[in-house]
């Protein structure tokens, strides 16, 4: 017999307690060191963060300015309301905003054009290589109105033409000649020059309400970058360097980069921090000019120069925001690369404080998981698994991944990152009233040791001893079998289970699809189509053969925008039996399928009520990119509670809530009891255990997972003597609680 109860519950009461789930704001001070431990998450639904931008904006119409934070990684828009309080971090996530907003693609920038006091919205064009724009109407409520479609112009070369950004490039929006209206510049289309696109509104018209420019300098700052690098070179506009600034190591460039204008040294001239892609720095350009023309006169490649380095993986983008509200412009750094496999993931939102002044800022670094550490964020890529691992009648929370940045190094001139997947194990401490996820196990089965990438897990008894084991979803398209060997260990008995290979990033499911009893095997894949693997043996030696590779006849691509589809199954039985079918897919679409019992040779009806499914209303179900999704009736009331993972690396809880606490101290789960005799009959003695001090707890769980509290009597002092002798035979954790101290061992009974 083997196990796999988790060996921590003694938590649950005293978290249950105090964790309501609906905690919705973060306090993070910069000066503080909080422990990272059974911490309650402030917003662990929003979805994560893997390549965000970030602009202000008063969301809320009450004069103070929040947070809008763009993820290009599905043009995810998350809206945080600033509580506004003096010296502190402290936001609320407000997904409702988002619904407000309009559609956000690649990148965005927020900047009043106007001036009206209200930020109007510059973003990308699609299939324009440009830009379009919305103003800000707001009156009572938040309002947008498209101005600018499909692309913005200038003048130049005779007539008004299309403004060149693509969706590589992050252009800089600022009053650059200070004559109170906003200017334009972005590099050229072979990327080695900045251009001025000048704002002619104040010049034509007297006021600053137009949207009408001119091209007035082909080289701005008198600089160029190189066209095989990041290097930068001086006083030139032809393409030949006076001065050569700091050579990294020679790789082909490809075109893009990111523009934040702002005055770095106090002169009141434009100085401008510039990211490269491909590259981690984000670069310092002074300029020694006023107005126009500028001149770039020095370049900080270690900028800032107080405070560690950027380094950050790939094509950094910086934002200038008061995020804790002391009137002091902070720095915000997100990633901006639109490559998939190029992000530092969960460690891709980085917080610079101001701690000198708006005139001459001076920036330290407060966190490399700003808002990420009050979410749930697995790196790239998020499958949620619902599974009731423990036996204890609540489900818990299993998350895979694509994987977690690893390193990056260069090929060939091109940038490669490694990501190593891993999956993580929430246990639900909570109650059937109230789910609560902690996360339990970063590295569920020790996979990470494997260095593989997509890791999608499913859950059933495959040896036929009693316990769940796993199949794992990979990359390449086949699956591991992973055996259970109790107490949450699991070792490696197939690398290719049953020869099974679905091309790549097979996502399986095990689910009793023809109700037979007997649980079936389903796989998605990159292509997006469902396999299905009929389960033809017996409970205790399941067998699983082939049917067909279009179940259902289902197939989740978008031809429209790739040739891939990125399947994943969640089939489902709802309240009254019946079998329903939710698919993730590539382009972020949830899709919903009917009519599936009696129709296993047919084809599925795909449904637009998921709305109905849920009891919710208007909510959109594109979510992202590559998203997967899990249902169950998690409340005990009934009803279904979904959840949605996506690309970025986290999780959005549709239909309900539940609270998710940070993981366990390990002070809480290292310790080790020593137990004698061992194997024992009736009684054992615990050494080197706290009876003494405080109430202690004493419990042992079954290999079925049942928990039992033990009796002890103080023999001397450091060693506690406990009656064993109503125990079974068999294999027990025995565990001691003292305060928060928990020591565990393996206690085998003897007949």
């Amino acid at each position: 017999m083997k196990k796999q109860p988790t060996i921590y519950f003694l938590l649950i009461l005293a978290m249950v307690v105090v964790i309501s789930g609906k905690a919705n704001a973060q306090r993070f001070n910069s000066k503080a060191v909080v422990s990272e431990f059974n911490q309650p998450l402030a917003f662990p639904w929003t979805g994560g963060l893997d390549a965000a931008q970030y602009n202000e904006v008063d969301l809320n119409l009450d004069g103070i300015m929040d947070l809008l934070v763009f993820d290009r990684r599905g043009n995810r828009k998350l809206c945080f309301i600033n509580k506004g309080i003096p010296g502190e971090i402290l936001y609320g996530y407000a997904p409702e905003f988002a619904e407000l907003l309009p559609p956000l693609y690649e990148w965005a920038r927020f900047a009043d054009y106007d001036m009206d006091g209200k930020m109007d919205i510059f973003t990308y064009s699609p299939g324009y290589s440009s830009m379009m724009v919305y103003h800000n109407i707001s009156a009572g409520e938040l309002k947008f109105q498209r101005v600018v479609y499909p692309y913005l112009t200038s003048f130049q070369g005779g007539g008004y033409v299309n403004i060149l950004v693509t969706n590589a490039d992050y252009p800089g929006i600022v009053d650059v000649d200070h004559d109170g209206d906003l200017d334009i510049l972005t590099f050229w289309g072979m990327g080695s020059f900045l251009e001025l696109h000048q704002n002619m509104s104040v010049e034509k018209y007297g006021i600053p309400d137009s949207l009408d420019f001119m091209q007035t300098n082909y080289c701005w700052g008198r600089f160029a970058e190189s066209d095989e690098s990041n290097v930068i070179y001086l006083d030139t506009c032809l393409g030949f360097a006076s001065t050569m600034v700091d050579r990294l190591p020679q790789t082909e460039r490809h075109t893009g980069s990111t523009l934040l204008f702002t005055d770095l040294n106090g002169d009141g001239n434009q100085d401008l921090l510039l990211g490269d892609v491909d590259y981690p720095g984000l670069f310092a350009l002074y300029n020694d000019e006023p107005m126009e023309p500028a001149h770039i006169n020095r370049v900080d490649t270690l900028f800032p120069q107080n405070s560690e380095t950027i380094r950050l993986f790939a094509m950094p983008a910086a934002s200038i925001i008061d995020v804790d509200n002391d009137g002091l412009k902070d720095l915000l750094v997100g990633v901006f690369d639109p490559g998939l496999t190029s992000s530092q993931n969960r460690q891709s939102s980085w917080c610079y404080m101001n701690i000198g002044t708006n005139e001459v800022p001076e920036y330290t670094l407060a966190s490399k998981q700003f808002l990420q550490e009050s979410m749930i964020d697995r790196g790239s890529g998020a499958y949620p698994v619902l599974y009731d691992f423990d036996g204890d009648g609540l489900m818990d929370l299993f998350i895979g991944n694509y994987g977690y940045y690893a390193y990056s190094y260069y090929e060939n001139y091109f940038l490669r990152s490694v990501y190593h997947a891993r999956i993580g194990y929430y246990k639900n401490v909570g109650t059937f009233q109230n789910p609560v996820f902690q996360l339990w196990e970063d590295d569920f089965g020790s996979l990470g040791q494997f260095h593989l990438t997509g890791l999608v897990p499913a859950f059933d008894d495959l040896d036929g001893d009693g316990d769940p084991d796993m199949l794992v979803g990979k990359a390449d398209g086949r699956l591991l079998l992973m055996i259970n060997t109790g107490f949450n260990s699991f070792s490696m008995e197939d690398e290719a289970f049953s020869g099974i290979d679905v091309g790549e990033f097979s996502t399986p499911q095990l689910f009793d699809l023809n109700k037979d009893g007997l649980k079936d095997l389903v796989i998605g894949a990159k292509g997006g189509n469902l396999n299905y693997y009929q389960n033809i043996g017996t409970l205790q030696n399941p067998q699983f053969e082939y049917i067909t590779d279009s179940l259902g006849k289902v197939n989740v691509t978008d031809y429209s925008l790739s040739y891939d589809g990125y399947s994943v199954p969640c089939f489902f039985r709802s309240a009254d039996g019946g079998t329903g079918l939710i698919s993730g897919s590539e382009q972020g679409n949830l899709f919903y399928y009917t009519h599936i019992d009696e129709n296993l040779t047919g084809k599925f009806t795909l449904s637009s009520n998921l709305n109905g499914l849920l009891d919710t209303t208007g909510v959109d179900f594109d979510r992202g990119i590559r998203t997967s999704a899990a249902i169950a009736p998690l409340r005990g009331d009934g009803t279904l509670q979904l959840l949605i993972g996506n690309y970025s690396g986290g999780l959005e809880f549709f239909n309900g809530n539940a609270g998710v606490l940070s993981r366990i101290s390990p002070s809480q789960t290292r310790e080790r009891l020593t137990i004698r005799p061992n194997p024992a009959t009736s009684t054992v003695l615990l050494d080197g255990v706290d009876f003494q001090s405080g109430a202690y707890k004493v419990y042992v769980v079954s290999m079925q997972g049942q928990t039992l509290p033990l009796s002890g009597a103080k023999v001397e002092e450091g060693t506690l003597e406990l009656d064993i002798s109503f125990l079974k035979q068999g294999v027990y954790l025995l565990v001691f609680q003292n305060n928060n101290l928990i020591q565990t061992g393996k206690l085998i009974v003897l007949p």
